[in-house]
């Protein structure tokens, strides 16, 4: 990465770039024989009392030492993609909270509150897409007096790593003390492929609706109640994904959610004594030939950060990560 003009290094960042994305090199303060210098690429969410603070694309922030700077430059927003369909965070952050749909939301500002009874943080959590209509403060009050209410800890949804994310909402959070307590990947990618795998998908049985067996091998039903089969039920154009199997649960499961040119996939989930088989291939496949009769051709779907066989089996079908997004709260845990 080129620093220097006319053969020099120069920092050519000032506090004023708060908010951009910038690289900058820094003297690495560890012994040899390491390297002498260390990059960092993300956005420059503070820069405050000499120390510097840099949000990776992961949420991971970075604090450097203003005196250890030798070089740094704003750079492009998001890079150029590579591979899968172009998308804006916006759109798939909109795409993605209509798959999972809350039971009861308000809007403070752009900001919409969501509450499902606790299922999922996901329909229980902040989606902040601009602004709130009031101070900063006096929202993230107004939104921990809402859970309160409901009895739920109030959680803020932000994501980093693209054009249009909310590094500087997620810096601002830990500031005031809201913890980061989950991070993930929205990933997307072509639909068509999917579709085409040479998967078993004539073993899965697709339906408009899930039954108790799909419920047995869902591993987040741990939390019994009407929130829960409403926000499974919500969106679109939903489709559940069954492999019959044994022991009243099926073998695998899966859920698709059809929504304009996008497809979600989510709820994959194969019976621990049937992994290595394919069935998550054969459900996928299954799915996506669903949405493309129904038009969509873009698809994406939501990885733990930690999960690396799910990252390898989609990153196989031609997925890639456009975002990270994290869930701060408020308070204990």
């Amino acid at each position: 990465m080129e620093f220097t003009a006319g053969g020099r290094l120069e920092v050519r960042i000032t506090p004023a770039d708060v908010g951009k994305r910038v690289s900058i090199r820094r003297l690495n303060d560890t012994v040899e024989p390491v390297e002498k210098f260390t990059d960092t690429v993300g956005v420059l969410t503070s820069w405050d009392d000499g120390v510097v603070l840099i949000t990776r694309r992961n949420g991971e922030t970075v604090r450097i030492a203003e005196d250890t700077l030798v070089a740094g430059k704003v750079v492009p927003a998001a890079p150029a993609r590579r591979r899968g369909p172009a998308a804006s965070y916006p759109e798939l952050a909109r795409v993605s909270a209509r798959a999972w749909r809350p039971v009861e939301s308000e809007r403070l500002g752009e900001w919409e509150l969501r509450a499902a009874g606790g299922f999922t943080r996901r329909a229980n959590s902040v989606l902040p897409l601009g602004d709130p209509g009031l101070p900063l403060d006096d929202a993230l009050a107004r939104v921990r007096a809402w859970y309160t209410a409901r009895e739920l800890p109030a959680y803020v949804q932000t994501a980093t790593g693209a054009e249009g994310t909310q590094e500087l909402l997620g810096a601002a959070l830990e500031e005031r003390g809201w913890a980061r307590e989950a991070t993930a990947e929205l990933h997307v990618g072509a639909l068509a492929p999917v579709g085409d795998l040479a998967a078993d998908a004539d073993r899965v049985e697709l339906s408009r609706t899930f039954d108790e067996a799909w419920l047995r091998r869902y591993k987040r039903f741990g939390l019994p109640g009407p929130h829960v089969l409403e926000v499974l039920a919500s969106g679109p154009s939903v489709w559940f994904a069954s492999v019959p199997g044994s022991g009243g649960a099926p073998a695998a499961i899966g859920r698709c959610v059809v929504d304009g040119r996008w497809a979600g996939f989510m709820a994959v989930e194969v019976d621990p004594e049937h992994r290595r088989r394919g069935l998550a291939t054969a459900v996928m496949t299954a799915l996506a030939r669903q949405a493309l009769s129904e038009g969509a051709s873009a698809a994406w779907l939501q990885v733990e950060a930690d999960n690396d066989g799910a990252r390898a089996l989609y990153g196989g079908m031609g997925f890639a990560a456009h975002h990270a997004y994290h869930h701060y709260r408020y308070g204990p845990a």
